[in-house]
């Protein structure tokens, strides 16, 4: 594995920890089912996989925009001398924008998506800010199929810029390689953090990082950019 596919693999797997560990909803409403439904292990587990995946899918599908976009980039014939610089540039440009753009959601205390446990051990999804009170009438009650819906409906969007990179050096093995890393790291860390919480320990408290995980995401990609322009990576 050369030292480009090397920073791309670890920036996914850090991407991916970072996006799945610092949001308790890609865990908690597992917890919350399989205790308030005495749910087999093999049940949560089913479910926990089913929905990572289809998390991963969304993700899989906007990246996929990304390498047409760097693939077509590269038929270009006035690209092929700069496209190793203009696409480090490119991935360093994207990460900085979504690193501020990421400061600026927390900043703003922006609306977003929430669980929360009710009553008898019931899970409702709402919007809110942070510090926000949120009312009855504002709760959607969530089952294991719109548990799904939801998270395919969220992708991560810093794949996108990693995948362009590799789309841009026309490189289906990097392609395939950032996929895979990153499916298997978002369902292990989702696993992880599930089976933890069911078994009744916490091992970090994750509900102030969840206001900054665009900005993480943003910081982590911008590093990754830095190294393939400036370190040479």
């Amino acid at each position: 594995m050369n030292v480009g596919l090397t920073t791309l693999v670890i920036s996914a797997v850090t991407i991916s920890c970072l996006h799945t560990a610092t949001g308790p909803d890609h865990y908690l409403p597992f917890i919350v089912l399989s205790r308030s439904r005495k749910w087999k292990m093999s049940k949560t587990v089913l479910w926990t996989v089913l929905c990572g995946f289809g998390h991963i899918f969304s993700s899989v599908i906007i990246g996929l925009i990304g390498v047409l976009l760097g693939w077509q980039l590269s038929k270009l014939t006035w690209f092929q001398d700069v496209r190793g610089n203009l696409s480090g540039w490119c991935l360093l440009g994207f990460g900085i924008i979504y690193l501020l753009w990421g400061l600026r959601q927390a900043y703003l205390n922006k609306p977003h998506k929430h669980f929360d446990v009710y009553g008898d051990g019931d899970i409702y999804v709402y919007e809110h800010k942070h510090g926000e009170i949120v009312y009855p009438q504002n709760r959607v009650k969530v089952t294991p199929w719109i548990l799904f819906a939801i998270f395919v409906m969220g992708p991560s969007e810093p794949l996108v810029p990693l995948l362009f990179y590799s789309g841009s050096h026309r490189s289906a093995l990097e392609v395939i390689v950032l996929i895979t890393v990153f499916a298997i790291t978002t369902v292990l860390t989702m696993l992880a953090m599930v089976l933890v919480g069911c078994y009744g320990y916490s091992i970090i408290k994750t509900d102030k990082l969840e206001r900054y995980v665009h900005a993480l995401g943003g910081a982590v990609v911008t590093f990754c950019g830095i190294g393939m322009v400036f370190l040479g990576w």
